[in-house]
């Protein structure tokens, strides 16, 4: 099949035109389910930050919680009766609400912010910034701010790298509190969270005074070293009320790109963007090839009448099929780099390019374009030389 390759890379570059409208069909074809690819990823991942910085092995959340944004509350006391089993090391309750930030810039721009919510006793988390800070939560009316946030809620990171005081307000239905930022952390922006504060328990408590006591959204439980996590998990739903969920930290991650991969509109139009994509260049491939094969039927048919089998016929067309392929995507995967670098400046959501991406995207444009080489070639299959002389 190989030793054939100069055949069919002349016949394609004759029409040097033809070969680049059938390039660009594919580079615009790899581009977007790259990028349909990159923003749910992004979406995925940057859902899933504050998972995966909990430094527990068991999680308790309610029943009616749907996601991170949508994090419903329940009894403080399921979480202490987790402590009723030898193989717990600590239980740490975490608490979570969206407050509304003042820009303390333009002192009128109100806008919505994660606020977190942890026992300063135990390490919930595994986030930069917390840790070498966390002493200074101890004071009244502090928070922690995340140095990723957006941009709208003010020059916060540069005022408080420059050793200026930060003070703003926190709204929360109706009532204000007066807060100071005393430190940074990193924890990154996601689809529901254009920004997030942590802070202490009773910080968080002060800010929402109008929130029940006892009341928590995550209950993290530590487990002891050599402990088996499933077998615990199973354990402890036996033992709890039907009340709350018993999640592993796996599950729990799941849980939440479950919600927005099933319950939302977003994967249904993710998969829809790049079944347009793909559909986009087989249909420009499939011009192309058809409208080669067409114009060059003559030749075919001296092929066929000098005894090529029509075998040698798919083959050629095949071979333009794959050079167009690796050619399209070539350029394709590299406006794809410029354009991930160029999302995560603007969106700060976490664009990446994987290798496993990378090659599940070369593998489908190929099949793409083999795929409308073979239906371009039916053509030939009925063509008589006998006809067409």
């Amino acid at each position: 099949m190989f030793r054939k390759l100069p055949t069919a890379w002349l016949q394609l570059r004759y029409q040097k035109v033809r070969l680049i409208v059938a390039l660009s069909g594919v580079v615009f074809s790899v581009v977007i389910v790259f990028m349909q690819y990159g923003i749910r990823d992004a979406l995925y991942d940057s859902a899933v930050r504050l998972y995966q910085s909990f430094q527990g092995d068991c999680f308790l959340i309610s029943p009616r919680s749907t996601s991170l944004v949508a994090m419903d509350a329940f009894s403080e006391r399921r979480l202490s009766q987790a402590l009723a089993f030898e193989e717990v090391d600590f239980v740490s309750p975490i608490y979570i609400e969206q407050g509304q930030w003042k820009n303390p810039q333009t002192r009128n721009y109100w806008r919505n912010i994660f606020v977190i919510g942890f026992d300063l006793r135990h390490r919930p988390f595994d986030l930069p910034g917390i840790e070498e800070n966390k002493h200074k939560l101890k004071i009244p009316d502090v928070v922690l701010f995340d140095r990723q946030s957006r941009s709208e809620f003010g020059p916060i990171v540069a005022k408080f790298e420059r050793g200026e005081t930060v003070f703003t307000e926190i709204g929360n239905k109706g009532s204000n509190r007066r807060i100071q930022v005393v430190g940074l952390f990193e924890l990154g922006v996601s689809f529901g969270s254009d920004g997030n504060l942590i802070t202490s328990h009773l910080n968080f408590l002060r800010i929402f005074s109008n929130r029940p006591q006892g009341f928590i959204n995550v209950g993290l439980i530590k487990l002891k070293p050599g402990t088996d996590v499933e077998e615990f998990n199973n354990k402890l739903k036996q033992y709890l009320p039907k009340d709350v969920k018993v999640l592993s930290k796996q599950e729990l991650i799941n849980f939440e790109q479950n919600y927005w991969q099933s319950s939302t509109a977003i994967g249904f139009v993710f998969n829809l963007g790049v079944f347009l994509g793909i559909m986009v260049g087989v249909v420009v491939v499939y011009q192309i090839l058809y409208t080669n094969v067409s114009e060059h039927l003559a030749e075919y048919a001296t092929l066929k009448a000098m005894g090529y089998r029509h075998g040698y016929l798919l083959s050629i067309v095949l071979q333009q099929a794959l050079f167009i392929a690796v050619l399209g995507y070539i350029p394709g995967f590299l406006l794809t780099i410029i354009g991930y670098e160029y999302a995560k400046q603007v969106t700060l959501l976490p664009f990446t390019m994987t290798l496993n991406r990378a090659i599940l995207v070369l593998i489908g444009t190929i099949i793409m374009s083999l795929f409308s080489g073979a239906s371009a070639v039916r053509k030939l299959k009925a063509a008589d030389p006998a006809d067409i002389f």
